[in-house]
């Protein structure tokens, strides 16, 4: 299974970054992780517009949802039977959005791995194709050297993390019944974590291993409250279009 996983996702990327790295004038490292990250974004965005569009949609059913819960909470069987009956009602399909997730993340996954353990400036040739060009990169922008750690781009990793999380994450619903409940404490508590902890981890791991990581973990969570904004701006429009039909 790894083996398949670094032929499939790593190998490729790998390639792809140091053909960026050759192909930028100056073969600069910083330029090609902005350019490599917003490329791969670009590329995934078709998958994340589907997976946010699904939210978007069950964020619209959630209070019909939420009666339908409370009206069959003591019978879980007949409870599932209505919310399946409701989603063939509205035409929206629960699985919509897993698919273009699972497939997200093997490349997410060797987008962390290509910069947590690239080993630039020196080249992996082991990696490389045959056709592939052999660059002499260039790790210093601005006078900061992306090999090394820096303190100020981690910070920048973990604030942009938390601005990306705070507009990314809604706020957790009150509890129908009244009375919060364990599943709802629980939800409380992650989204806690996801806005606040989360950022201060990311910018610790940004600072422990290189300024190239800090980076990437700043370009895509700028690609990513990007994307946000424009989604919702896209599916409010399509909300009001469909309230004038």
């Amino acid at each position: 299974m790894l083996a398949f996983f670094k032929v499939v996702c790593y190998i490729p990327l790998y390639n792809g970054l140091i053909f960026l790295i050759w192909l930028i004038p100056g073969a600069s490292v910083a330029v090609a992780v902005v350019l490599f990250t917003a490329l791969i974004k670009l590329l995934l965005f078709p998958l994340s517009y589907k997976a946010a569009k699904f939210q978007f949609e069950m964020k619209a059913h959630e209070a019909e949802l939420n009666r339908i819960k409370e009206q069959f909470k003591n019978d879980k069987q007949a409870q599932g039977k209505a919310v399946l009956d409701f989603y063939r009602e509205r035409g929206v399909n629960p699985f919509a959005g897993i698919l273009p997730v699972l497939i997200q993340i093997p490349l997410v996954i060797s987008l962390y791995y290509i910069f947590l353990r690239s080993g630039l400036p020196v080249v992996d040739t082991s990696l490389l194709y045959h056709f592939s060009p052999l660059p002499t990169p260039n790790m210093f922008f601005v006078g900061v050297d992306i090999g090394a750690k820096s303190v100020v781009l981690a910070v920048l990793a973990g604030v942009t993390q938390f601005f990306q999380a705070r507009l990314a994450i809604p706020p957790v619903a009150p509890a129908a019944s009244g009375t919060p409940s364990l599943s709802h404490d629980m939800a409380r508590g992650m989204q806690f974590q996801m806005k606040y902890v989360l950022p201060v981890f990311m910018g610790f791991v940004a600072y422990q291993v290189s300024a190239a990581v800090a980076l990437y973990f700043i370009t895509s969570n700028l690609f990513a409250v990007g994307q946000e904004i424009f989604m919702r701006r896209q599916f409010k429009k399509g909300a009001v279009h469909s309230t004038h039909l």
